[in-house]
Order: structure tokens, then sequence, then C-alpha cells
């Protein structure tokens, strides 16, 4: 299989003609649209905007989780840790453990909240994670550490729900997204019980179902994480976002990631976009 990094070296006719594809169907969303997808396996690359910088929104889940199982095989935490989710911790947010345990004052183990940020997409348990951690700064410095240097994360869900600018203070290029999973999708990344666990609520997500996987073959194993924005008065929705890696039939892995910017389109439209480019790189790959 050959995806090459189209304007580094001259392309394939196939690549020229996926990349033309991404380019039709990224213009049905009326925004800013960046595609990174790279062959975990081979390295090869495609790029659509895979330098420009998008807000991340949910997807900062994933780097998140990395930096807390990060420091569960440094030994300064156990998975099975119990935390204290206080009651003072809950705000009005998406939060599937607030509803829950809606009076809050219990105690959740590192392994469940992070099955609730990752699978769930739960903001609440997100914050506490980062709280449990020290701050957005220890994610923010632990990507860098592990040569991430194109992403920032600087604000908690709390404070991107306080004002709309916020949200574009966590920001990521397509590019290193798909880096990051490369990275981390090595099995030695992380000790064996911490990798599988990633890997398992990755796979888990239950957020975006009509997105990267939207309209892949029934079966199809996808690790990934999603991310959206809410829509401003002006219509306008910041984010909408997928990131994953993708198993094709033959066992090569796929990693991609859609990021959608300023769409003045409904969601239903951003959501096809995103699955019918995730459709395009599949096919494309699994023609070599």
């Amino acid at each position: 299989m050959l995806i090459c990094a189209l304007g580094i070296f001259n392309c394939s006719a196939q690549s020229e003609t996926l990349r033309n594809h991404i380019a039709e169907i990224a213009k049905e969303a009326k925004g800013i649209v960046g595609v990174s997808v790279l062959n975990i396996e081979t390295g090869d690359t495609l790029s659509y905007n895979g330098y420009k910088h998008f807000p991340m929104q949910s997807v900062m889940k994933y780097p998140i989780a990395i930096t807390v199982l990060h420091e569960i095989d440094k030994g300064k935490f156990t998975i099975d840790q119990p935390i204290h989710v206080d009651k003072s911790d809950y705000y009005d947010t998406y939060s599937p453990l607030k509803d829950k345990y809606p009076e809050g004052n219990i105690n959740v183990s590192i392994k469940e909240l992070l099955s609730y940020m990752v699978s769930l997409s739960d903001n609440i348990a997100c914050d506490v994670l980062l709280k449990t951690l020290g701050g957005t700064d220890k994610v923010d410095a632990y990507m860098h550490t592990i040569g991430i240097n194109n992403i920032a994360i600087k604000a908690s869900e709390y404070q991107m729900a306080q004002a709309w600018d916020v949200q574009f203070t966590n920001w990521v290029q397509p590019k290193e997204l798909t880096r990051l999973l490369k990275i981390s999708f090595k099995p030695d990344f992380l000790s064996p019980p911490s990798y599988a666990y990633l890997w398992k609520i990755m796979q888990a997500t239950s957020t975006g179902p009509k997105q990267i996987k939207g309209l892949l073959p029934e079966g199809t194993i996808v690790y990934h994480k999603t991310g959206r924005s809410g829509t401003n008065a002006q219509g306008i929705s910041a984010a909408t976002n997928d990131v994953g890696i993708i198993t094709l039939p033959d066992g090569i892995h796929l990693a991609i990631a859609i990021l959608l910017s300023n769409s003045s389109v409904d969601m239903p439209t951003r959501e096809s976009v995103i699955a019918r480019i995730a459709k395009a790189a599949y096919d494309n790959a699994v023609k070599q």
C-alpha cells in the first residue's frame, strides 16, 4: 500500500485521486477540514491541511488517558486506586458519571474514571483525572517529552465551558495526532496491562458512531476518540473531530485524524463528511 505525503514527493495517481476525493468531500463542511492518514506498519502518509491548528475538544481525553497510564506505570498511582469525587466537582455538563451518582461524594477507581472519560467522553471524569494528575500542564509536558510538540493542552473541560474562545487554547495538528497514534500503538509504549486497557477503552468508544465508523464494513475494529464543540449564535461549530486506528482486513492498521473546524453546516452533514473521508481512506488502503 502506498499513501504518499503530498507536497513532499511525487505521488501515485491513486493517492492523488484520494486526496482530490477528500478535498471534494471537505467542501461540504463549509469550514476548515484537516485530515491525516498514516499506515502504522509502513509509515506511508497522506495529509490534507495536516499542519493547521485545530481545536481538539474531547479528543484531548486521549492524551490525558495516555498520561494517566504513564503515571501508573511509574508507580505514582495504581489503576484500581479510588479517587474521591465530591459533589463540588460537578457542574452543568455532559457526564454519565454524574447521571449515575447525582449526589456525588463517591469513590471511583482510576480504571473506571478512564473508562468514563474515553469510552463515554465524560467531562466530569476528565476534570477529576486532570486534577489527580496535577493539571493540564502535566499532560502538555508529557506529550512534549515523547516528541509530540505540535499540540497544546491548556484548559480543562470546565474551563472550556466558561467561554467560547477557551477551546482554541487546546489545539493540535492532524499530522501530530496520527504520529501520537503510531507512537502509542507500539506494544512497549506502556506496560502490558496499561497498553491493553488503553486500547480496550478506545475500542469501546460509543460516541460518534456515524463518524469514522459510520460507513466502514460491519465488524471493522476501530480504536478512536471523538471531540465536539457546541454551536454558537452565528451557527458556527468550532470542532467536530474523530481520530483513531482502523484495522484493515489484512491486519494492517491505518491511523486517521479527521478534524472539522468553524463549520456552518448541521451535525448530520459534519458526521457524513467524516464518515465519507474515513471510508475513502479505507477503500484506498484495501485496494493497494
